[in-house]
């Protein structure tokens, strides 16, 4: 296994990043450059390659760590992310945003323009209250396939009733929170020794 195809522990961005070969990542239909984060802006240099890798190839897979989305994503989840063009976003994609040195994937709300600018609006499922507004630049990618498991599906921008009263009682229940992480994990591991 070579350096760029092993997973690796990124704790500042709550994910763990897997970045595939050149070879097997196919091309996008709009690029979109990367002005803002460039390694002299970003101290951790698993974040930047990320992101440098999301910019030249199109795609980065990344291992979510984080609970702000549940029940949509869980941790241990294994995130496809494309990159697009700003036009190609709408509300309810789960994006991934680098804000802060940082990564977040969250739920985007809204696109805001502004004299000519444009700002970007997201929040976790689980979450109480939207992010801070994101410059368009922090925009990476928009999550295009969800591996959980031995089952791939592909996110969708809906959210239906049932979740987002899961999501509040997630985010508000400590314990109950925990159980579903516990059951969660049992279950993925059940499905590793059966396939």
């Amino acid at each position: 296994m070579s350096a760029f195809s092993k997973l690796w522990h990124c704790p500042a961005a709550r994910c763990r990043t897997l970045v595939s070969s050149a070879g097997s990542v196919g091309k996008t239909r709009s690029p979109m450059p990367l002005t803002s984060h460039t390694p002299e802006l970003c101290e951790d240099p698993r974040l930047t390659l990320a992101a440098q890798m999301l910019n030249s190839h199109g795609v980065v897979r990344l291992e979510l760590r984080g609970t702000s989305m549940l029940p949509s994503l869980w941790p241990g989840d294994l995130l496809t992310i494309q990159r697009v063009a700003h036009d190609e976003v709408v509300a309810g994609d789960i994006v991934l945003v680098m804000r802060d040195n940082r990564f977040f994937v969250h739920r985007l709300i809204e696109k805001r323009q502004v004299g000519g600018c444009c700002s970007w609006i997201t929040r976790g499922d689980a979450m109480p209250q939207n992010d801070p507004p994101a410059a368009a630049s922090e925009l990476l990618g928009r999550v295009t396939l969800i591996r959980r498991g031995m089952r791939s599906f592909v996110p969708t921008r809906h959210v239906s009733l049932f979740n987002l009263a899961l999501s509040g009682a997630l985010s508000r229940w400590d314990h109950f929170r925990s159980f579903a992480l516990r059951m969660h994990a049992t279950r993925m591991k059940a499905c590793a020794t059966h396939p």
